[in-house]
């Protein structure tokens, strides 16, 4: 009798086992392809950095993404190496295109913004320059908020002499709660949060990053994915 109810409560273990699995799995397979659906975001992309490896652009096209951001550069000394590779790719390939820089709370803005002009060139086909706000693992610094606008503002000013474009903020949800960037610059808010719209700017976004698992044909591993507002 005892070895019976061992049995009994064994298999009971394994079936609830496997349905866990086959639950986790059935999630997993659902975020590494989920997208917004196109009728409410017409207007859809990635961003990518180094990390994505080679990238075949004419393959990751035909997955939806129809403009792609480009890590460029990184605080006041930091670049992509495969900035200047995927800035070509996605020209060659029709994308609307757009380099990005983060942002680091522990350097100068101007040391920033040489980085990022010797690195990114002037043409009259990209997307505005995009500026990520988050806390880094590499700068435990929080300077008063009266600081980091002062900063973030002088670099603003570079980098939109160099290019002659508007930035756009990608402000984290966590740098918004500290700083309040949403409501110190008028310029387009790039907002980050898996599967819901986020609502935590004080002013509407333009773009989302809707989801940071998905995987499609071109490129390895996760990327990011981006869809811009009507």
């Amino acid at each position: 009798m005892h070895i019976r109810v061992l049995a009994r409560r064994f298999r009971l273990a394994a079936a609830i086992a496997l349905v866990l699995a086959v639950t986790g799995l059935c999630a997993w397979l659902f975020a590494i392809n989920w997208r917004p659906h196109p009728n409410d975001f017409p207007v859809q992309g990635v961003d990518v950095s180094e990390a994505q490896g080679p990238i075949e652009w004419w393959t990751v096209k035909k997955s939806g993404a129809q403009f792609a951001y480009i890590h460029a550069t990184t605080g006041a000394t930091g670049t992509d190496l495969r900035f200047t590779e995927n800035w070509r790719g996605t020209f060659e390939a029709g994308f609307r295109r757009g380099a990005l820089h983060a942002f680091s709370l522990c350097q100068l803005a101007s040391d920033q913004a040489a980085n990022f002009v010797r690195l990114v060139p002037r043409s009259d086909d990209q997307l505005p320059p995009a500026i990520d706000l988050d806390f880094q693992s590499d700068c435990a610094a929080r300077p008063e908020r009266g600081v980091v606008i002062g900063e973030l503002g002088r670099f603003i000013e570079a980098i939109e002499t160099h290019l002659g474009e508007h930035v756009v903020l990608r402000v984290s949800k966590n740098f918004e709660a500290r700083y309040a960037i949403s409501e110190a610059f008028a310029r387009i808010l790039w907002s980050r949060q898996a599967f819901f719209p986020p609502s935590y700017l004080s002013r509407p976004w333009t773009i989302w990053q809707a989801s940071s698992f998905r995987r499609i044909e071109g490129l390895s591993g996760p990327v990011n994915w981006n869809v811009m507002a009507k």
